[in-house]
């Protein structure tokens, strides 16, 4: 996956759950890595090999250091859009090529079809990167496996009743460490230009049994007790209520049919996708110590 003598890898986000995955795999592959970090406190935990460089998507003057020499960027966008089309000019007047995190919003499946204003900025920095010839890879992951560990450990830790709205409403939960392996791949290896990969776990399961595996990994029995959307909105944050309220649509458009499921783990890694199953076992320990930072 190396090449002698090559320019380093941009990866913005590398303090978040991909960006950190993906450093990791860069590093450890012996390729060059620069991470975009937003403040030198932020870059502490990143491995001593990684170049840091400050910078801010909100500011985009203050990517130059950052983008000198580089010959790819890993772009994960979590800026407010503003911004978006100045970052990805600059990003085509340097390196030239982007592989960036986006998600399924072009799938035909009704989970992936309910309005969610986060989808329709990712279409727009995806409509930015097009208009400038960028030679650009989009990486979708679909549902997260990790999503359990924020939503159902303080369950969990309490009485093991997750309670829960459309208990029977499917996804295919995809390891974090699939996708920041696939992230790996597309930015090492050639061929990759133009690609457009739609990335899930390797079953369809209702959230009901999500939680049952989650219960077998720990040795425990859990149980999945249907809330009412109403009452699972009203016991959210004010400040979540959008999320929430895409969540319990998407939800809801999946219930009665299985989960848009699709081999492009497998097909780009050479290896079976983890299942959910597994990520619940190796993350086990994780639901049964202190609270996950929010």
């Amino acid at each position: 996956m190396t090449a002698p003598g090559r320019p380093p890898v941009l990866v913005t986000g590398a303090t978040g759950r991909i960006g950190r995955a993906v450093v990791d795999l860069l590093t450890d592959a012996g390729v060059p890595v620069r991470a975009l970090v937003r403040g030198t406190g932020a870059a502490v935990d990143l491995p001593g090999t990684v170049e840091t460089v400050t910078g801010d998507l909100t500011v985009p003057d203050s990517l130059a250091p950052a983008l000198r020499d580089v010959g790819t960027v890993f772009l994960v966008w979590t800026a407010p859009p503003g911004t978006a089309a100045a970052v990805v000019d600059r990003l085509a007047a340097d390196p030239r090529r982007v592989v960036y995190l986006s998600a399924p919003h072009r799938t035909p499946h009704p989970f992936f079809q309910q309005p969610n204003p986060m989808a329709a900025g990712h279409a727009e920095v995806e409509r930015l990167i097009a208009a400038t010839g960028l030679d650009a890879t989009i990486v979708r992951p679909g549902m997260f496996a990790s999503n359990a560990l924020h939503w159902w450990s303080a369950a969990v830790r309490g009485d093991g009743v997750v309670r829960w709205p459309y208990g029977t409403a499917e996804t295919a939960p995809v390891d974090d460490r699939d996708v920041a392996a696939v992230v790996a791949r597309t930015l090492c290896e050639d061929g990759h230009g133009g690609g457009d990969y739609v990335l899930t776990g390797p079953e369809s399961l209702t959230q009901a049994e999500q939680v049952r595996l989650l219960g077998d990994a720990l040795g425990r029995r859990l149980t999945f007790e249907e809330l009412p959307p109403d009452e699972f909105r009203r016991r959210s944050p004010v400040d979540a209520r959008p999320a929430v309220d895409m969540l319990l649509a998407a939800w809801n458009a999946a219930t009665g049919r299985p989960a848009y499921v699709t081999p492009t783990v497998a097909d780009l890694l050479g290896r079976p996708a983890r299942t959910f199953r597994q990520w619940a076992t190796d993350h086990a320990t994780a639901f049964t110590g202190a609270p996950p930072p929010r």
